[in-house]
């Protein structure tokens, strides 16, 4: 028996029903949602606190804001770079940019400016929509046209556990996106229909191999996958989407965004997340449905304020991106009633490729106590291959290759980089797994020195980086080492320059300040000396032996 899954007995098991349609040749992400709005135009499809939004009104924003895009310079195939927390906004102007005939490029708004920098040059950004406590940040790196919208916007109950008094901000130079779009208000773009093999987005990931790189996320994908989410999951429009994912994750923008504009179940944003915040809005809006890191159930479990009433209408619930402790999906389940099913995929597989059925239980390796990720999802192939590339067996551990209408089309403007990771028609991962005789995976491994801080991904040498900038930091090697509640934190290890005083304190703040919130070591460790080759390479691997055994172990 080869490492290749057979889905049909989980088809019948199970029940997630049939596969979703084959993508036709013509389907793109725009045609998507315009199918969805000729349906109700008026039925909402964004909850932000108490305001609302509905297809039509949603429709009619984006296609103003398009226009606005375009009269500005943007043209077919430009890119538009989302520097955008968890708003409306942020779905505006995804369609506008769509609308606009450009590709989308979604940024993490923990960037800062040096990480913003890099992103922006190797996009070719033609425009950036930022928030407005974000300006200060791109106006430094970018001179092109930028729009600015704040997270007040769209909403009047001002919540403080998400917005924390949030004020306005002056952004000299910038375009307010509420005053562009009423400008535009009423007129409609010119009518663009990409193909489905044109790439909708651009989602930076570090992937196994060091500096960012854009997965090219086309249109197919896009559609492909969220019909993949709602039929896996059997959403309708009858559910409501508790959107906790950052959007501009894969994650967000498949499981929420692509969600809503594919079945037009309603989105829920909150702009960021706060445990009772999100308690309160289950309460309020009935959110039936969530896919998020697991680090949200934590912090649920912790919130004094959950309990089982609280969440009584969160029945399908989803969590990827990092390592899932079975002991937590346990305690979950006792408090609140709601099993959280696992689901695995990476930026390149544009969301899952593995999942488990919504009406199963995960099995849990008896060796070594890891959690099965699921099964692979409709018309996807997983092989198990060992290092001289043939197909391993049931049982034995191998690289996970995937194959499927999920996988991107590449990396932007690195076509070595992608024919590297892309080969044969099959993605292979760098993760390390194996399929067990009934069909179920397991990740088991992945790249060492790849740190996975809670699903956010951080590669050692941008850290290392950054630290051998400062004036007294004379060696430096970062691990990542366990933590209960992002599974991985990042650790440095130190060796200072002859003469130079620093303490470890000071070089968190220095981090801090100069990287993502999620990449900043929460220890640094300072030793005489780093331990090294004989070629003088950092034994990244000594060091988590000798202080941290237990990541290795």
């Amino acid at each position: 028996m080869a490492s290749i899954y057979d889905q049909r007995p989980w088809l019948s098991q199970y029940g997630p029903g049939q596969p979703p349609d084959i993508v036709p040749e013509h389907a793109h992400a725009l045609e998507m949602f315009a199918a969805t709005v000729r349906r109700t135009p008026e039925a909402p499809v964004i909850r932000y606190f108490d305001g609302v939004i509905t297809r039509g009104e949603l429709d009619v924003l984006s296609d103003a804001f398009a226009c606005g895009l375009r009269d500005a310079g943007v043209g077919d195939g430009d890119r538009v770079a989302l520097y955008l927390q968890n708003v409306p906004q942020f779905v505006i102007a995804l369609l506008g940019v769509w609308k606009a005939g450009a590709i989308a490029v979604s940024v993490n708004p923990m960037n800062k400016q040096r990480e913003l920098d890099e992103l922006l040059r190797d996009c070719g950004a033609s425009a950036v929509v930022c928030m407005e406590n974000l300006y200060a940040n791109v106006h430094a790196v970018f001179d092109g046209p930028v729009v600015t919208t704040s997270e007040l916007e769209y909403q009047s109950r001002n919540d403080e556990r998400a917005l924390g008094g949030a004020q306005r901000v002056d952004c000299m130079g910038a375009q307010d996106m509420g005053d562009l779009i009423a400008r535009y208000s009423g007129r409609r773009p010119p009518m663009v229909a990409p193909e489905p093999n044109d790439v909708a987005v651009l989602t930076y990931t570090s992937g196994t191999t060091g500096p960012p790189k854009g997965a090219m996320i086309t249109h197919r994908n896009v559609v492909f996958n969220a019909q993949t989410y709602r039929d896996w999951m059997e959403l309708g429009p009858h559910d409501v989407i508790l959107g906790v994912a950052p959007l501009f994750h894969v994650t967000g923008l498949i499981g929420h965004i692509g969600v809503a504009l594919l079945e037009g179940a309603p989105l829920v944003l909150l702009h960021r997340f706060e445990a009772s915040l999100v308690i309160d809005t289950i309460r309020e809006t009935g959110a039936t449905f969530t896919v998020g890191s697991i680090t949200v159930f934590i912090a649920l479990l912790n919130a004094p304020t959950a309990d089982r009433a609280a969440l009584a209408t969160l029945t399908k619930v989803y969590s990827g991106g990092a390592p899932i402790p079975p002991s937590t999906i346990r305690a979950f389940a006792a408090r609140f009633g709601p099993y959280i099913h696992n689901i695995y995929g990476l930026t390149e597989t544009t969301s899952p490729s593995h999942a488990v059925p919504l009406h199963a239980h995960a099995p849990v390796d008896e060796n070594s106590g890891a959690l099965s990720v699921g099964v692979p999802v409709f018309n996807t192939v997983v092989r198990i291959l060992g290092e001289d590339g043939a197909e391993l067996p049931p049982g034995e551990i191998g690289e996970i290759v995937i194959s499927g209408p999920q996988v991107v089309a590449g990396y932007w403007r690195k076509p070595e980089e992608a024919a590297e990771a892309i080969r044969d028609g099959g993605l292979h991962t760098g993760d390390m797994g194996y399929m067990d005789a009934d069909g179920w995976f397991y990740v088991v491994d992945r790249k060492k020195d790849q740190i996975n801080a809670g699903g956010y991904k951080v590669w050692p040498r941008e850290v290392e980086d950054v630290l051998y900038e400062h004036e007294a930091v004379r060696e430096a090697a970062v691990v990542g080492v366990p933590d209960e509640y992002r599974g991985e934190t990042v650790k440095a290890f130190v060796s200072l320059r002859p003469g130079r005083r620093v303490t470890s304190e000071e070089l968190v703040t220095y981090c801090e300040a100069r990287l993502a919130a999620y990449k900043y070591p929460r220890e640094v460790t300072l030793l005489e000396e780093l331990p090294k080759t004989a070629s003088g390479k950092l034994l990244r691997r000594e060091l988590r032996e000798l202080h941290c055994p237990t990541r290795d172990a």
